[in-house]
């Protein structure tokens, strides 16, 4: 009798259990789950070229989501300069974001007054010889002293807004190659454009021509406080 009773017992419990249902069950949330721009980030095809920092490129595509709104931008090249990098290493990237590709990973220069190996100070003003951080439009190209050119237009009003009466632009320089770098442990300097290694620039101005986004990054906080393309 009591090992039929215990067991009917168990029987009964585990019947119950069994039966029960059980109220507020949710999934468990995703952990990690990446955001819009972490998703684009991660699915950007760079092939042998390395990418920028995601800090550097999450403010680039910030403000280039931005002007695409506002129609300041018509392209959809996004060519962002990392100026918290050594000037030897290849801080411009250009990426296709159409297609979502790096198309061109090099040098490029900052202005003189800005700094030697690192660029570490940033000015609008004219004669300042110094780079202009921030958002640009691409404009035309005109054959100058350097040869085929790509003129900006700063959108940030007093912090790159200067850009084309200062004469900012996107030129070829023979001080802007691997061979100037290592002869002289930093790459040549310009009176603040964006100077660029001369086999690579009438590929680079012709695809950025006519209202493209230039993004040049530094983590200068006076620059962020400005910035109201980047205001949180």
């Amino acid at each position: 009798m009591g090992y039929n009773f215990f067991t009917s017992v168990l029987f009964l419990f585990f019947s119950f259990t069994a039966t029960t249902p059980k109220h507020n069950v949710k999934a468990a949330p995703v952990a990690n789950e990446m955001t819009e721009t972490e998703t684009v980030y991660s699915t950007i095809k760079s092939h042998s070229a390395s990418m920028p920092a995601f800090e550097c490129f999450s403010n680039a595509i910030k403000g280039y989501n931005q002007l695409k709104e506002q129609g300041k931008i018509k392209k959809d090249y996004l060519a962002v300069i990392d100026f918290s990098l050594s000037s030897n290493s290849k801080r411009l990237w250009i990426i296709d974001m159409a297609s979502k590709t790096v198309v061109y990973n090099t040098l490029v220069a900052h202005g003189r007054n800005s700094g030697n190996e690192f660029a570490t100070a940033f000015s609008n003003a004219n004669s300042s010889n110094q780079s202009s951080l921030g958002f640009y439009a691409t404009g035309e190209i005109y054959n100058g002293k350097h040869g085929q050119s790509l003129k900006l237009d700063g959108l940030e009003n007093g912090i790159n807004s200067n850009a084309r009466n200062r004469g900012v632009v996107m030129h070829a320089a023979d001080y802007v190659s691997e061979a100037f770098t290592k002869q002289h442990h930093r790459l040549g300097r310009s009176q603040g454009c964006p100077a660029l290694p001369v086999a690579l620039t009438k590929e680079i101005v012709t695809l950025l021509q006519g209202k493209a986004c230039l993004f040049i990054y530094h983590p200068t906080k006076s620059y962020f406080a400005k910035s109201k393309l980047l205001a949180s």
